[in-house]
């Protein structure tokens, strides 16, 4: 690629951000233009249900790079910038101001947008979701020793939110229309293990029941739910999931289904655009099948793997889906991607005795293949874990009662 070469992207967090990064480390010589539309420059999301609520992580760590390492690196980074639209005839981005960017290759990494609560109140003061720096600052301000936590639904990031206020002594409920927190994504064994470890630290669960109302007069007072019941509640926290942000590619054409379409190249219909991140529904070249995954990982590894794509290179993106949490004395792993499984083998024992956190690992298994894998409170087996996942898509099975054998070196399973 010409070093006289134009490269913009859109969306200035960490997967726009490590993509400015490779171009630079891959020897690009042109013109990188990095856009954001929130006033700081890019920074990592999972410090804001975590490390930044708990008060354990400074705000100078968030950070995807230093301030200076921009203009080091002449990355042109525009914070406060909303892209408009884009003209794939002219290669244009259009800002809001009525500035038009050209490009020779153009990047989205756009991210997405907390689901809102449909329902009466939901405007309140002291009603917010989790999504930026700022909603990270709002909520941690809120979550005092006298504080009632209201949190809407049980996932990833509301259960995080629910142990960084608790451990900061508020009361803490927790609303969820299914039966079981993060049932949805691990299935009912093991998410009785968190529903257990949250009740452990006095956390009250909801279950099966939604929202009708929020109240109050100018801030929220109190949440009444479907079936009638009424909780106190001086800020409440919607964790309902997230939408990708796919207006802008929409509106220009491009292939949009569950997120912008793209190849394992991550290219998308027009031959000129990229993307990467949660807003991407790429092609897994092991799973068969597109996949948008909405975790840091995804983002940390899928924007270098779009900039070397760009410049040319023979790029195949085929990284396992992996996350992780931290919540009170739990942290977890979990590496792979599961439709359907017929039961989950677990390694140790995911109960809590003499209160001590448990240390186990959990697999999901179809037909004797691991599909996926968690571990919970062991460490350094992320590696051992990817491989029997990627055996297991690759259609090889496993002995169940040596993989349940923690005797067993992980390693061994696969000869």
């Amino acid at each position: 690629m010409e070093n006289g070469a134009t490269f913009v992207i859109v969306g200035a967090g960490l997967a726009g951000a490590k993509a400015a990064q490779t171009l630079r480390e891959e020897g690009f010589g042109g013109q990188v233009i990095l856009l954001g539309e929130e006033p700081d420059r890019p920074y990592e999301r999972p410090p804001l249900s975590k490390g930044l609520l708990l008060g354990t992580t400074p705000r100078r760590d968030v950070y995807v790079h230093d301030a200076g390492w921009y203009e080091a690196n002449n990355v042109d980074l525009r914070t406060a910038t909303r892209v408009t639209g884009i003209d794939r005839a002219a290669r244009h981005v259009v800002l809001d101001d009525g500035e038009r960017l050209g490009y020779d290759k153009l990047l989205l990494t756009a991210g997405s947008t907390p689901r809102s609560l449909d329902v009466p109140g939901a405007d309140l003061d002291g009603v917010w979701s989790l999504r930026t720096l700022a909603d990270s600052d709002r909520i941690a301000d809120a979550l005092t020793e006298h504080a009632h936590l209201v949190v809407i639904g049980a996932g990833w990031i509301g259960l995080e939110i629910a142990a960084a206020a608790r451990q900061h002594g508020a009361a803490v409920t927790v609303v969820e229309t299914a039966d079981l927190p993060l049932q949805r994504v691990l299935g009912d064994e093991v998410a009785r293990v968190f529903a257990d470890l949250h009740r452990r630290h006095d956390v009250t669960f909801h279950f099966g029941v939604g929202v009708r109302q929020l109240r109050g007069t100018g801030r929220v007072s109190s949440v009444l739910l479907t079936d009638g019941t009424q909780l106190a509640a001086d800020t409440v926290v919607v964790g309902v999931g997230i939408q990708p942000n796919v207006q802008l590619a929409e509106a220009a054409g491009l292939k949009v289904d569950n997120g912008i379409v793209t190849d394992a190249r991550l290219l998308t219909s027009d031959p000129h655009i990229y993307a990467a991140g949660d807003v991407a529904n790429a092609y897994h070249p092991l799973l068969g099948r597109h996949i948008r995954v909405e975790h840091w990982a995804n983002a940390l590894n899928g924007g270098p793997a779009a900039a070397r794509s760009m410049l040319g290179q023979q790029v195949e993106y085929a990284r396992l889906p992996y996350f992780f949490s931290d919540q009170y004395d739990l942290g977890m792993e979990y590496s792979g991607w599961v439709d359907d499984y017929d039961r989950v083998v677990f390694r140790g024992d995911p109960a809590v005795v003499d209160g001590t956190a448990p240390e186990f690992m959990a697999f999901w298994v179809k037909d004797g293949r691991v599909l996926a894998g968690m571990n919970a409170n062991v460490w350094d087996v992320t590696d051992q874990i990817q491989a029997l996942v990627r055996a297991g898509h690759g259609g090889r099975a496993v002995d169940l009662a040596t993989l349940s054998d923690p005797r067993v070196p992980l390693g061994d399973l696969l000869g």
